[in-house]
């Protein structure tokens, strides 16, 4: 079994600190992603795993033991870099087949693996071919192959994909989930594209550049759907999803019935009602994702509101037209599905907002209302490696 847990993990360079009370279990056989911006440590995170950064404090184990004083050779983990990092006087064959060469297993088994991950890999013509004679696509698959010959019980994935053109990357990353469901293996993928992450992750870790004000740099791990549908925060609501959410300030009413933003006002969602009675007279972030602020002609929703907003961009994408709007004197992203009455830039538009789809968090703590308690992560059961 290879999970891996991390409990309490900190981590800092000198007096800069970069990861702080990382806590959470990636399941055997899981695709686990680390996604954020610049500068918030996914990269740092992985790298711990690999044992290429030592861990400050805290505790981490693969499987059933710790490894924080585990040299990489003895993880059992295999790492594929931003760089392809191929020798340019090696065949395809001799780059797959350098690491089992290294460890001096015999010819037969060695050529059994390069042939089974070529195979695999769709690298069977390309064998003989030396890396300049390939494109992108196909050094980042000879990339995989010398670590899917490995067999480990970690892949180790640091955003492999950045180098390649738009095309090719949306071509590869369905390759490599294809490739990750078809051996099992635990998986742990770094990106900095949300996009990447909700396509790819069975789960999606959320990590922040780190300030002193924050008890974890860790936001959020959950499903693709559960970060988008449920953001424990803030910073997840607007990291996760294209375009960003909508967050506009909303004051509560004193019966806690209604939130009055800029431009409209919206009645409180049943499940939002328990929490905002703590905040009856005072103000809140409101959240709605753009696709349920819409033309009043194409949205058939129950639940709803109006509001008026003046457009100062358009951007047509074929399937959908996406206007930004100043609405109260906010900006406001909506979705329209129509490109018959597509209005022009300055036009005042009328609009609807999908009232019971709406987020509410605390402006202070930025958190979202109404969370259960966190559940504690599984402390780690091996020993010390």
């Amino acid at each position: 079994m290879a999970q891996i847990i991390f409990d309490d993990v900190d981590k800092s360079f000198g007096d800069v600190r970069v990861l702080k009370n990382i806590s959470m279990q990636i399941r055997d056989e899981e695709f686990m992603v680390f996604v954020g911006p610049s500068g918030c440590g996914k990269s740092t995170a992985l790298r711990m795993i690999a044992g290429l950064e030592t861990i400050t404090h805290g505790d981490l184990s693969i499987g059933d033991r710790v490894v924080n004083t585990l040299p990489p050779k003895d993880r059992d983990v295999a790492m594929v870099f931003q760089s392809y990092a191929l020798y340019p006087h090696m065949s395809v064959r001799e780059n797959i087949a350098f690491g089992l060469r290294l460890r001096k297993m015999p010819r037969d088994e060695i050529d059994s693996l390069v042939a089974n991950a070529a195979d695999i890999l769709g690298l069977q013509e390309l064998l003989e071919r030396k890396p300049k004679a390939l494109s992108g696509g196909q050094r980042q698959r000879v990339a995989l192959g010398r670590a899917i010959v490995r067999q480990p019980s970690v892949f180790l994935f640091d955003e492999p994909l950045s180098n390649l053109d738009a095309e090719l990357r949306v071509h590869m990353r369905a390759e490599l989930s294809k490739l990750q469901r078809r051996l099992k293996t635990t998986t742990v993928y770094v990106t900095h594209d949300q996009v990447e992450a909700m396509t790819m992750g069975h789960r999606i870790a959320v990590l922040a550049p780190l300030a002193k004000a924050m008890d974890s740099n860790l936001m959020q791990v959950g499903t693709p759907l559960e970060l988008y549908d449920t953001p424990h925060n803030l910073f997840v609501a607007r990291f996760i999803g294209t375009p960003n959410m909508n967050i506009v300030e909303a004051t509560v009413s004193d019966d806690g019935s209604q939130l009055q933003a800029p431009g409209f006002t919206v009645a409180v969602p049943e499940h939002f009602s328990a929490a905002t009675r703590d905040y009856r007279g005072r103000k809140l972030a409101l959240g709605v994702r753009p696709e349920h602020v819409g033309s009043p002609e194409e949205a058939d929703w129950p639940q709803r509101v109006e509001l008026r907003g003046e457009v100062e961009i358009i951007e047509t994408i074929g399937h959908e037209v996406v206007l930004h709007v100043r609405s109260g004197g906010e900006p406001m992203i909506a979705k329209m599905a129509s490109h018959k009455h597509m209005p022009g830039f300055g036009d005042t538009v009328d609009l609807v907002l999908k009232s019971d789809e709406i987020h509410l968090f605390d402006l202070d703590t930025e958190q979202r209302l109404g969370l259960p308690a966190a559940e504690p992560v599984a402390a780690a059961t091996g020993t010390t490696g």
